[in-house]
C-alpha cells in the first residue's frame, strides 16, 4: 500500500490505479484474517489487488452490496457473519453448494456483470481436518449452528461420508429450512434438534458467533461429551476461544478456525480468477 504499509508482516503492492478491490462483508468485521492472508497471497502473485474490510451493519446489507456492486474496480466479495444467508438473494447465479447449504461466503463479478455466489466455508473445514489427521469419513460429527456457516459445513462434512452427523441450533425455523435441503439430498442421513446432541460424538463443532466476545455464553456444555472428542471452532479471533482454552484445560484435543480459512485460500485465489498459473498446484 501506499507509504508501505505492511499486512502480516509483509510489504504488499502499491496501491495504482490499475488496483482490483475485493472486500469482505461482517457484522462486526474486527475478527476477520482474510486480508491478512489474501493480500499476502496477492503480493506473493503480483497480483494488483486489494482486500479490505467492510462493516457491513444487520439490516442494510443490500444497500451496502449494491452499492459496492456499482463500483467498476470491485471485482469480488468475501462474506462472513451474519449475512451469508441473506447475501444469497443479492447473487444472480448460484452454486450447487450454495444451492444445498442455503449460505454463501464469496461472490465474484462476471465479464458481463452479473455476480456469481459459492461457498468454501465447508470445503476449507474438511480440508483443515484431514490436514490435521481428523478425517471426519465414518465419525460421529455434531454441529452446532445451523446458520450460513454450520449450513455449508453439514454439507461439507455429509459428502466427505461422515457416519453419523447431528445438526443442532435453538432456530427452530432455521433448522427446519436446512432439515428441508438435506433430507432432499441425503434422505435420513443427518439427525437434528434444537438441544446439542453430544451424547458418543468424535467431533463438535461450534458453527455459531458465540464466543466472538469474552462475555459471550459457551455455545455447548463440554461435560456432555466423550473425554477424548475433538472440539473445534471455527471462529479465527480470538484465535482461543473460551470453548477451546476450556476445552484443552480438560483434556480435548481442539481445532482452531484458522485450518477452515487457511485451507480455503486456493480456492478463493481460483474462483477470482487469480491463482498462480505457473504453480500446478495453485496457492499453497
Amino acid at each position: 500500500m501506499s507509504g508501505g504499509c505492511g499486512v502480516g508482516g509483509s510489504e504488499i503492492s502499491r496501491i495504482t490505479g490499475r488496483t482490483r478491490l475485493f472486500g469482505v462483508l461482517g457484522d462486526p468485521v474486527e475478527q476477520v484474517r482474510a486480508p491478512e492472508l489474501l493480500n499476502r497471497e496477492f503480493e506473493r502473485l503480483g497480483a494488483d489487488a486489494v482486500l479490505v474490510p467492510v462493516h457491513a451493519p444487520s439490516g442494510r446489507l443490500t444497500e451496502v452490496v449494491r452499492g459496492l456492486q456499482l463500483i467498476g474496480n470491485l471485482d469480488g466479495l468475501l462474506v462472513t457473519v451474519p449475512h451469508k444467508i441473506a447475501v444469497c438473494e443479492l447473487a444472480d447465479h448460484l452454486s450447487p453448494a450454495v444451492v444445498v447449504s442455503g449460505s454463501a461466503n464469496a461472490l465474484r463479478r462476471e465479464p458481463d456483470g452479473s455476480w456469481s455466489a459459492s461457498n468454501f466455508d465447508g470445503a476449507g473445514f474438511v480440508a483443515g481436518l484431514v490436514h490435521e489427521q481428523r478425517d471426519p469419513a465414518g465419525r460421529t460429527v455434531t454441529v452446532v449452528g445451523a446458520g450460513g456457516a454450520g449450513s455449508a459445513l453439514a454439507v461439507a462434512l455429509l459428502e466427505a461420508g461422515v457416519g453419523d452427523l447431528r445438526i443442532c441450533d435453538r432456530d427452530p425455523a432455521r433448522l427446519a429450512d436446512l432439515r428441508a435441503r438435506v433430507e432432499a439430498r441425503w434422505p435420513q442421513r443427518a439427525r437434528f434438534s434444537e438441544v446439542p446432541d453430544l451424547l458418543g460424538a468424535d467431533l463438535a463443532v461450534n458453527a455459531t458467533p458465540l464466543g466472538l466476545r469474552e462475555t459471550d455464553d459457551l455455545p455447548f456444555d463440554l461435560d456432555d461429551l466423550p473425554p477424548n472428542a475433538v472440539v473445534a471452532d471455527i471462529i479465527m479471533t480470538p484465535r482461543d476461544t473460551k470453548l477451546l482454552s476450556l476445552a484443552a484445560s480438560r483434556g480435548h484435543p481442539i481445532h482452531h478456525g484458522i485450518h477452515m480459512l487457511d485451507h480455503q485460500i486456493p480456492a478463493y485465489l481460483d474462483f477470482f480468477g487469480l491463482t498462480d498459473k505457473s504453480d500446478p498446484g495453485g496457492a499453497p
